[in-house]
């Protein structure tokens, strides 16, 4: 991943329990997650997606759940990083664990304690053995099995989280020693973030949140374990905050908490006065009223907003007269008649979990007052679509909404009620 210039932020999220709540079946939390920084942090900032999770696990939730495409993902309790959504692995991350590491020793010890149940083979990674325990008992496995791998001469760092997850690292392993890799990595580039806030909720969290100079956001659904790091260790750590709200909500929260601003999701915005793209360089501005356009076309198809003429009049209002919408199947018909063919749509999709999220925003410069946007939407009605989307944007002289050219390329066949606006 090529950074051209320090982030204004950082945030380093774990994702089960934090990022993503599997007790909310509406994603309402990550969903506002989603619409905060992907208008008003996604043109300058960094999203750093840190689980415990393998590549496999990992991918298996990116098709269950609206998650944003991170910029770097740690894996595999921090023993792989990788960048982008090509997901290209770090080399020089796997020569550092390789250092006094011998898995072959771990395998082994392991195979003589019976307390020790191996997790499935997609969570066996060259850096990281994983086992189930018994909670109750996982203190006294972990002593033993330490002890048994210092006599063989090999020291670990073992990780218990979620109360019954037992992992063995290499030394130098861990989410807060992957994280600490990376600021380095920034500093030595002359890249370092501005700011960066950790979250999370389970003990294979703490190291993150002992990484010198980071804010971070305890999500208010914290584990006992982590609750008991936070006692001994962070009590009166100024920089480490304990959310009251869950899951991504607690993220939310965080960044209120620190006055990293701007902190209020679109999707908490009330219809009049709000609901504009405000006076802001042209990147944000731009990215802003890519996401309210899209929110608003969610709350139209979802009857969440009032039916009227007032309503749909902002929604048409960001789109040129004689824009064109081109669709994959080669048809070409006026962007304006195709959102007028919401108007009877209007609560198609009330009460039932339909979702319009936007991600991967990129805006680029090519003209005066000109900017070319591209960005993926998604909905999600029982099945997730996705829409590769372009835009030639240019700001009117006399008005301050955008105009706005638009090209879909639609990767799977739609089905009645798809907004393409």
């Amino acid at each position: 991943m090529n950074l051209s210039s320090s982030p204004r932020l950082m945030i380093v999220s774990d994702l089960d329990h934090t990022m993503v709540d599997h007790h909310d079946p509406e994603n309402k939390s990550l969903l506002r997650f989603n619409a905060l920084w992907a208008a008003e942090f996604s043109h300058d900032s960094l999203l750093v997606f840190s689980t415990g999770r393998s590549p496999t696990l990992y991918k298996e939730l990116r098709r269950e759940k609206p998650l944003l495409t991170p910029g770097i993902t740690i894996l595999s309790v921090g023993t792989e990083i990788m960048y982008g959504d090509s997901m290209i692995p770090d080399s020089g991350w796997e020569h550092e664990l390789d250092k006094g590491w011998d898995r072959s020793i771990v395998m082994e010890v392991a195979s003589e304690m019976p307390q020790l149940t191996f997790q499935s083979a997609t969570e066996q990674r060259p850096h990281k053995v994983s086992f189930s325990v018994d909670r109750s008992q996982a203190p006294e496995i972990m002593k033993v099995l330490d002890d048994r791998l210092k006599a063989r001469g090999l020291e670990v760092k073992l990780i218990h989280s979620g109360g019954q997850d037992l992992d063995v690292l290499p030394i130098g392993a861990s989410k807060g020693h992957a994280l600490s890799y990376l600021l380095k990595k920034f500093e030595a580039e002359g890249k370092s973030p501005l700011q960066t806030m950790v979250c999370g909720d389970s003990g294979n969290d703490a190291e993150l949140f002992a990484v010198p100079g980071v804010y971070g956001s305890m999500v208010g659904n914290a584990m006992e374990e982590l609750i008991n790091w936070y006692n001994e260790n962070a009590r009166d750590n100024q920089k480490i905050f304990r959310a009251t709200e869950t899951c991504a909500s607690g993220i939310i929260q965080g960044l209120q908490h620190f006055g990293i601003d701007p902190c209020v999701s679109p999707r908490d915005l009330e219809m009049d006065g709000d609901f504009v793209a405000g006076h802001k360089d042209g990147h944000q501005a731009i990215a802003r009223e890519i996401v309210l356009h899209q929110l608003l076309c969610e709350k139209w198809l979802k009857g969440e907003v009032e039916c009227s003429d007032h309503v749909f009049e902002i929604l048409k209002a960001p789109v040129a007269p004689d824009s064109t919408l081109i669709g994959a199947w080669g048809v070409d018909i006026q962007l304006a008649n195709a959102i007028e063919m919401l108007r009877p749509l209007h609560g198609l999709h009330k009460d039932k979990r339909f979702w319009i999220w936007v991600d991967r925003i990129r805006v680029t410069n090519i003209g005066k007052d000109t900017w070319l946007a591209k960005f993926d939407k998604w909905q999600h009605y029982g099945w997730f679509f996705f829409f590769s989307v372009s835009l030639l944007v240019s700001k009117h002289r006399f008005f301050s909404r955008w105009r706005a050219q638009l090209s879909y390329n639609n990767r799977y066949f739609p089905v009645p009620g798809t907004s393409f606006c």
